[in-house]
């Protein structure tokens, strides 16, 4: 009895027998790791990006006026050309002075990134073939950038693409109409200087791509804009408008080439050793 009593003392004193309450600690969110969301996060931050974006289509409609084109025109352009920096530089060439063909080059050399979204966000959406003509039209940074954010499912994904496209399409639609219809009103939309916003707009598209990479990659940026400005600035005297921008991306295509063989040959040589 009394060795009994002892033994069941002794373990009520061992520490190693004695049962603490486990804090509870926050969960550490890990980078790349899907936070919790529901259908409203996606719907107000959709709505966000669609008013921050409304109110850029304001000045790209008073712009398009102010660069010669009518109202009918420079809706249209939202409603069917619909990606921002191609209606941007299709209406600041044909302001400059530059003809069609070079605005339309112009625009759609800026677009073509859309078909490479497209080309990424097909297998993620999963679409029904019905539904693929209307999402072509919605593929715009934000969207493809709202569907990777909400990657978890396939639904959240879905959800998030036609929500901010939507939100967008609507919002800078009636942006641009406001734009227009306020722009034409005046007796010279041209005293506004709104010349300037076009390439403005263009800086802020650019500065993201110059700041929020590795050290490498943004010297490497920074190297290939200012040799692009240097041949467009360069070119300007003896070219149309329009043709020394289109000459200054062929410099950017030529470094990504060339950047993108180096980076295979280093790979290649990592592998075989």
């Amino acid at each position: 009895m009394d060795s009994q009593s002892d033994n069941d003392s002794h373990s009520k004193m061992d520490p190693s027998h004695v049962h603490l309450p486990q804090p509870h600690l926050p969960h550490a969110h890990v980078p790349g790791e899907h936070l919790p969301h529901t259908s409203r996060d996606i719907h107000i931050n959709a709505l966000g990006i669609g008013l921050a974006t409304g109110a850029y289509g304001l000045s790209f409609g008073a712009i398009s006026i102010a660069s010669g084109l009518s109202i009918a025109q420079t809706q249209s352009l939202s409603l069917f050309m619909f990606t921002g920096a191609s209606q941007f530089a299709l209406v600041g060439v044909i302001g400059a002075g530059g003809g069609a063909f070079v605005a339309i080059a112009t625009a759609l050399l800026l677009g073509a990134r859309n078909s490479l979204y497209a080309l990424s966000l097909s297998p993620r959406l999963d679409l029904r073939r019905r539904a693929i003509p209307a999402a072509a039209l919605l593929t715009i940074d934000e969207s493809t950038g709202m569907t990777m954010r909400y990657s978890a499912n396939v639904q959240d994904r879905r959800r998030a693409f036609f929500a901010t496209g939507l939100s967008v399409y609507v919002l800078w639609n009636i942006g641009t109409a406001l734009g227009a219809i306020g722009a034409s009103a005046l007796s010279d939309p041209g005293m506004l200087g709104l010349d300037a916003a076009i390439p403005a707009g263009f800086l802020a598209l650019l500065w993201p791509r110059l700041t929020s990479n590795s050290r490498t990659e943004n010297q490497k940026m920074w190297t290939l804009a200012i040799v692009s400005a240097l041949v467009a600035f360069l070119l300007i005297p003896v070219l149309r408008p329009g043709l020394p921008v289109l000459c200054s991306a062929l410099v950017a295509v030529g470094a990504s080439l060339i950047w993108g063989r180096n980076s295979a040959s280093e790979h290649l040589n990592r592998r075989g050793q």
